[in-house]
């Protein structure tokens, strides 16, 4: 099997959706009390007759969580470098079809940048750009690896899906993870939010995390975009690849992101809500599913929310973040990405976690040299 697209060509949305929707009490109940949990086990977590069981589901993410993880949350910041885009993508503001000045960040730039950030305390940095090839490509990235190697024992980066080759090129300067966010698996309404650019190319995308794992990255990063399409079909074909990918690419690490669409310059409206309950099911579901996956939140999610769960199951977070190039020390009035919705300080979320007994992790390895 050369990569996920033939495990995909196999599973029905429709098919899924119905099944999902079909688990019972009983099917739940027999999924809590399973010793291993499979993909009808994690069906049955996020289907709707869950909802009623969510404290029993609670409690156990928080104890395996806690078995595996500790009491600690790994802290990292991302670095908007560029808002330049050849992709039409009707959710985002970097879209090329949303007029607005472009950006991308000078060496000089980056290193103003970077001081900010190492000054709030951060040593896990994501690196995230638009997708224009011509302006933020493989050069452009092996220049910024060099560049800031030398300020940060972990790199991750979220940018356009590359070559296996080039992946490869890219760990060889440093780069450690890479997140590839899916955005929707539901194939047709995939087309429907990217009519144009490379991204537009759904298989291409979908075998990303397939010539991550042959170039040996050390982490890769999935997720949907909820707001998209139904979020328990997005999470279960997202569960799918994650247990394909941990069974091929079985010496990689593999982490979780939870990004509900939010608003930007002239946004689009969610298809479908997820609401918060809906969301905490989500992340126990998957901890139930998963005990070795890392699951990270974002500070798209309000305060409140992420006060709250951070003893269920969530391993990493980012804060302080600006989702615009420039916006830590350049130019902090640029176009967004999408709006932040907790803007505490990095300090502040630090408080925070430490008044519910857990640590902040801003260091947790260094790359032998």
């Amino acid at each position: 099997m050369n990569s996920f697209v033939e495990i995909f060509e196999q599973h029905s949305w429709e098919e899924q959706k119905t099944s999902i929707y079909a688990k019972t009490n009983k099917d739940v109940e027999q999924a809590l009390n399973s010793e291993k949990r499979g993909i009808e086990e994690f069906k049955a977590l996020i289907s709707p007759a869950a909802y009623s069981y969510l404290e029993d589901m609670a409690a156990l993410s928080h104890q395996l969580t806690q078995k595996r993880f500790g009491k600690t949350i790994q802290m990292y910041a991302p670095m908007y470098l560029s808002n330049e885009c050849q992709n039409i993508c009707t959710y985002c503001g970097f879209s090329l079809d949303n007029k607005v000045r472009r950006r991308t960040l000078t060496n000089d730039e980056i290193l103003r940048e970077v001081e900010v950030i190492k000054a709030m305390g951060y040593d896990h940095i994501l690196l995230v750009t638009g997708e224009a090839n011509q302006t933020v490509g493989l050069n452009y990235f092996k220049n910024v690896l060099s560049l800031i190697r030398p300020h940060f024992s972990h790199i991750s980066m979220e940018v356009q899906p590359l070559n296996q080759e080039d992946y490869e090129d890219l760990i060889s300067l440093g780069l450690n993870t890479v997140l590839v966010y899916q955005e929707t698996y539901h194939k047709e309404d995939y087309k429907k939010h990217h009519p144009k650019g490379k991204k537009s190319n759904f298989n291409y995308r979908l075998e990303t995390p397939d010539r991550l794992g042959r170039a040996r990255v050390h982490k890769i990063g999935l997720g949907a975009l909820f707001g998209l399409e139904d979020w328990r079909t997005d999470s279960l074909f997202t569960a799918l690849h994650l247990g394909y990918l941990e069974r091929k690419y079985w010496k990689t690490k593999y982490s979780i992101s939870f990004p509900r669409l939010r608003p930007f310059s002239g946004g689009l409206e969610p298809k479908v809500e997820m609401t918060d309950r809906d969301l905490v099911q989500l992340i126990c579901a998957y901890r139930l599913f998963n005990e070795e996956v890392e699951l990270s939140i974002s500070t798209r999610e309000t305060e409140n929310f992420r006060n709250n769960i951070i003893k269920l199951g969530i391993t990493s977070m980012s804060a302080g973040s600006k989702t615009n190039p420039g916006g830590y020390a350049i130019e902090p009035q640029s176009l967004e990405q999408f709006e932040i919705s907790d803007e505490r300080t990095p300090k502040e979320i630090e408080a925070m976690i430490q008044a519910q007994g857990y640590e902040a992790v801003w260091k947790d390895w260094d790359r032998v040299l």
